[in-house]
């Protein structure tokens, strides 16, 4: 299996989680909050928004071109964060933790 098929079913994973967790229904952000310059659009999207509208688009759109991994990708500890902060399970946190550091890894080892 290739890395980019390897990402591609990670991210999968990711969105199913996300669903199961509860996190992935929700508006999609006006066209403006994707201007945001701020790390993971954090004044203009929640974070599910921003896994959800930027983080996978973009990497799913990396796995169809085939195109070259960004050099790193260290976006576990945001969700993590975030998870705690919004008073998650201590499973789910665990669940999203493993899939989006395995992302991490893949993105960062390749």
């Amino acid at each position: 299996m290739t890395v980019h098929e390897e990402l591609g079913q990670a991210l999968r994973e990711l969105e199913s989680t996300m669903k199961a967790s509860e996190l992935w229904r929700m508006e999609r952000p006006a066209p403006e909050a994707f201007d945001s310059s701020q790390p993971f659009c954090i004044d203009t999207m929640s974070l599910p928004q921003w896994l959800r509208f930027v983080f996978i688009a973009r990497l799913e759109a990396l796995v169809e071109a085939r195109a070259p991994m960004p050099a790193s990708c260290d976006v576990a500890p945001a969700v993590d964060a975030y998870l705690i902060q919004e008073g998650a399970k201590a499973s789910q946190r665990v669940l999203m933790g493993k899939v989006v550091e395995r992302i991490d890894q893949l993105v960062t080892e390749n």
